[in-house]
């Protein structure tokens, strides 16, 4: 049995037709003093598989979800899997100055104490988060969907882009699966107060040369895990436009895009936006679905 929160009844509704799964119907809504209402329609599965991100408004659809896991406990559900595409307050994994919350531990110990038998979710900024939970959890890669996504998109090879060397992994993944190259942007600071963002060639030596011709008539594609502001994307668009790239696409696993993120995007440069449905966005256009459906069949 498949249950889908407020925040992902779409994506719940083609994780169970992928699956050919039972879809059970979930009432939502808020008293006038502003507390939430939850009811869940029909008889309760032993096995049942919860979907809800946990995205903007957080404390609501983190407060949704955890009423849905304890309320299907306590109606029989012997095992509630968890599915959240999305972790809210997942980027708190550690006191960065003394006295902080440590949100992504105490979401992780609510989510477990509420009754939650094992935790699903998609590239997870921190891996070390998943470490919190003291039940069995699974960090999935959504790169395979955004690779095949681009595939169908265009009829040549792309050049795939990662906007810092922390997204380089992402950049390779989807460039493995493409048979595709791949690169990334990186800093070099030129002196006291000036600093440089390059091409790197990955491909020749490794003092991070700018490889010009790797960029020319290629269409880009730049792959992140997050887009929030967009700021870091927006410069990468502008460089990879100005060393010739013939188009440049912006792909995310995570669409937070706050602030005209958008906006900033395509006012750089960039032929489109493109994300994964974790989040539910404009340009949610990747299907999140078949990756849920593939990890509950196993």
């Amino acid at each position: 049995m498949i249950i889908g929160g407020s925040a992902s009844q779409d994506l719940a509704a083609h994780v169970a037709e992928e699956l050919n799964d039972d879809l059970c119907y979930v009432e939502t809504k808020k008293f006038p003093d502003g507390e939430r209402y939850l009811r869940v329609d029909g008889n309760i599965d032993e096995e049942v598989t919860v979907i809800q991100s946990t995205g903007y408004p957080q404390d609501e659809n983190l407060m949704e979800l955890l009423f849905l896991i304890a309320n299907l406990k306590d109606l029989g559900a012997k095992k509630v899997r968890v599915v959240v595409p999305y972790m809210g307050y997942a980027r708190q994994e550690k006191r960065f100055h003394d006295g902080e919350a440590v949100s992504a531990k105490i979401v992780a110990n609510l989510i477990q104490a509420a009754g939650a038998d094992e935790f699903i979710t998609f590239n997870i900024h921190e891996k070390c988060v998943l470490d919190f939970f003291d039940i069995p959890t699974t960090n999935i890669s959504a790169m395979g969907a955004i690779a095949e996504y681009i595939d169908k998109k265009i009829d040549e090879k792309p050049l795939i882009v990662a906007p810092d060397k922390g997204a380089y992994p992402f950049a390779q993944e989807i460039a493995g699966i493409l048979e595709c190259e791949c690169t990334y942007l990186s800093k070099v600071r030129l002196g006291p107060d000036k600093v440089e963002t390059r091409i790197v060639d990955v491909e020749g030596s490794s003092d991070e040369t700018v490889n010009v011709d790797s960029v020319k008539d290629k269409k880009a594609f730049i792959i992140d895990d997050i887009i929030a502001t967009g700021g870091t994307i927006v410069n990468a668009v502008k460089i990879l436009k100005e060393y010739g790239a013939k188009s440049v696409d912006v792909c995310c696993v995570h669409p937070i895009l706050v602030n005209g993120a958008t906006m900033r995007i395509y006012s750089a440069g960039a032929n489109s936006v493109i994300s994964t449905n974790s989040l539910s966005a404009d340009s949610s256009r990747v299907s999140l679905a078949k990756s849920i459906a593939n990890v509950l069949r196993d």
